[in-house]
């Protein structure tokens, strides 16, 4: 799947948390090795106001820091050993973060993980809510125009491969690439789902 490329913004000040004090000497080298900035040289993406009351609690907080110490989603799926989508989804309320993922992400962000895990972010997610359908933002947008028009057709093609059954997104990982050649920058989508045939009863 193309589409083009997205509006982002950043900023380098703002308000800083005090970072709490237990593991203190990983905490240094984490921050010290995370890369500033994007491996693309555009801006990090940020927290847009118009977005906060649909997600849970600990999204402000968490894209704040983000922020203010202006790290990417790359850097900090490569801190915590996850894939930068998986990460994003997070920050979003979309996806469960592990105990692991709370006390990697407070040293990180230098956030005091009592506070951070005060806030939904032990919890299950609300996954979907966030989003009106159809979707108004225009990159967004664009994936749901591709489904409109190659629905049916990724569907025919899947069920002549695979039979009766839907793509899981449970049992499931996607990762977005980016091509360059002589025609210009190409975004790639893999979407990879486990294969679930429909039980016969």
């Amino acid at each position: 799947m193309f589409f083009g490329p997205s509006i982002l913004a950043s900023s380098k000040h703002s308000r800083r948390f005090l970072p709490y004090s237990s593991s203190r000497t990983f905490q240094r080298s984490t921050i010290k090795m995370a890369a500033q900035g994007t491996s693309s040289g555009h801006p990090i993406t940020v927290l847009t106001q118009d977005l906060v009351h649909k997600l849970p609690s600990q999204s402000p907080l968490l894209f704040q820091q983000k922020k203010i110490k202006n790290l990417s989603f790359e850097t900090i799926g490569a801190a915590l050993g996850r894939d930068e989508i998986a990460v994003a989804a997070i920050f979003y309320g979309q996806s469960k973060a592990s105990d692991e993922d709370i006390t990697k992400l407070a040293q990180i962000l230098d956030i005091p993980e009592e506070t951070l895990r005060a806030t939904e972010i032990t919890g299950l997610p609300d996954r979907g809510r966030s989003m009106e359908m159809p979707p108004r933002e225009p990159l967004m947008y664009r994936l749901y125009e591709i489904v409109q028009n190659y629905g049916y057709a990724y569907k025919a093609v899947i069920n002549e491969k695979f039979g009766d059954g839907i793509m899981s997104a449970i049992s499931y990982s996607t990762k977005v690439e980016k091509e360059v050649d002589d025609k210009g920058e190409w975004v790639k989508i893999t979407l990879r789902g486990k294969w679930l045939p429909y039980t016969r009863f």
